[in-house]
C-alpha cells in the first residue's frame, strides 16, 4: 500500500473497472489541471489516474522537482475513495491522448478558432474547448477509433461536466470539423476505426 492510500484510504468494498469513457474523463481532468497549474504532465497523470500524491516534503520535492500542488483536505474533497482497476490499454490510451492534446495544442487551437464562428477561443468554456480538442485528436491520431465514437463520447462527457448548452456546441463544432478533416484527407481510419456503428 502506498503512503497516500494510508492517508486517503480506498474502499475495500467497492471498486470500478477502468474503461475508455473513464479514461477520457481522467484525461479531461489532467488537461484542465495542466493548463491551470502548469504541473508536469506525468505528475498529474500519476495523481489523477493512480492517486499518487506529492505533499511538498522538501527532500521528496527536490528529488521529484514537483512542489506541493494540493493540500490534504483538498484531496479529500476531490478524490473518490473507490479504487479504479485500469487495463493496460486504457492507461496507454489515456497517456497518449493527454500527450497528444498538449503537443498539438497550437494546431488544435487554430482548428477550433476556424470553426468556432463568433467565438474567441478564450471565451469558449475550458471544459468544452478541451473536450473538442480531445475528440479532434482521436479523429486524426487514433485510427482505430470510429469518428462517431469520438464525437458521441465528447458529447456524453460534456453532459456530465459542462453546461446544458455544451452538448449542442460540442456536437455542432465536431460535426463541422469532421467534415473538413474528411475533405482534407486527414481522417485515416483502420480496423475497428472503419466501423461507424
Amino acid at each position: 500500500m502506498n503512503e497516500s492510500n494510508k492517508i486517503f484510504p480506498l474502499s475495500n468494498k467497492r471498486s470500478l473497472k477502468g474503461n475508455r469513457r473513464l479514461a477520457r474523463e481522467k484525461v479531461l481532468q489532467i488537461i484542465m489541471a495542466y493548463y491551470s497549474c502548469e504541473s508536469d504532465l506525468d505528475i498529474l497523470f500519476d495523481h489523477i489516474f493512480y492517486r499518487v500524491f506529492y505533499f511538498g516534503d522538501e527532500e521528496e520535492t527536490e528529488k521529484k522537482n514537483t512542489g506541493k500542488f494540493l493540500r490534504p483536505e483538498e484531496i479529500l474533497e476531490l478524490e473518490s475513495d473507490i479504487p479504479i482497476h485500469w487495463r493496460d490499454e486504457d492507461i496507454d490510451f489515456g497517456k497518449t491522448l493527454a500527450n497528444t492534446i498538449v503537443n498539438k495544442q497550437e494546431y488544435l487551437n487554430n482548428l477550433l478558432e476556424e470553426f468556432a464562428q463568433n467565438w474567441e477561443i478564450d471565451r469558449i468554456a475550458k471544459i468544452d474547448r478541451y473536450l473538442v480538442q480531445s475528440a479532434i485528436c482521436e479523429l486524426i491520431f487514433f485510427e482505430e477509433i470510429p469518428p462517431k465514437v469520438s464525437i458521441n463520447e465528447a458529447i456524453e462527457i460534456s453532459k456530465k461536466y459542462s453546461t446544458d448548452r455544451s452538448k449542442m456546441f460540442v456536437n455542432g463544432i465536431l460535426d463541422s470539423i469532421l467534415k473538413k478533416l474528411g475533405d482534407d484527407g486527414k481522417i485515416n481510419k483502420s480496423g475497428r476505426g472503419l466501423n461507424e456503428g
